[in-house]
């Protein structure tokens, strides 16, 4: 509102100015105006903010980078502190584990998939193109009993399930 008013204000005076005295040149005539009117100043302020907020850009790239090491080194630290309680409750036999304030227990996971020779493994198999294999359609078909040359089902790995509620 303030700028608005400002820039209307500037205008009015350079063009009463110049009405005026036509011959006057325009570094005169700027200097005159900047001195009657505060849009310089308005002006002025509106730069110093962005300025300002580009340095906070700035400050807060940096930040996010260094939480996003530490997420990072979190989530790592999470997935080994599981892994080696499930190792344990696996070792021990135990598939129950019950605390105030979480339940975990050990269920049979899912066999996954394993190539032993890509190229024994049938064409049906590979996707057109770029030669991909369809592993879920490979998975699927041996979970149905089905047996398939250069592939197999690896032993299902035992699955941490932790609840907090």
């Amino acid at each position: 509102m303030n700028l608005e008013f400002a820039s209307a204000a500037y205008r009015a005076i350079r063009d009463r100015i110049r009405a005026q005295d036509p011959q006057i040149d325009e570094q005169t005539l700027a200097d005159t105006v900047e001195g009657l009117t505060d849009v310089h100043e308005i002006l002025a302020a509106i730069l110093r903010g962005a300025l300002a907020d580009e340095a906070m850009v700035t400050g807060l790239k940096c930040r996010v980078s260094e939480m996003q090491d530490r997420l990072d080194r979190l989530q790592e630290r999470a997935t080994k502190r599981r892994q080696i309680a499930k190792d344990v409750m696996v070792e021990l036999d135990l598939t129950k584990l019950t605390a105030p304030d979480f339940t975990a227990s050990i269920r049979a996971g899912m066999p996954a998939l394993v190539v032993l020779n890509e190229d024994d493994v049938p064409k049906i198999y590979w996707q057109p193109g770029e030669p991909r294999l369809k592993r879920q359609k490979l998975a699927e078909d041996l979970k149905q009993g089905d047996e398939i040359a250069g592939v197999a089902l690896a032993d299902p790995e035992p699955v941490l399930s932790v609840r907090t509620r």
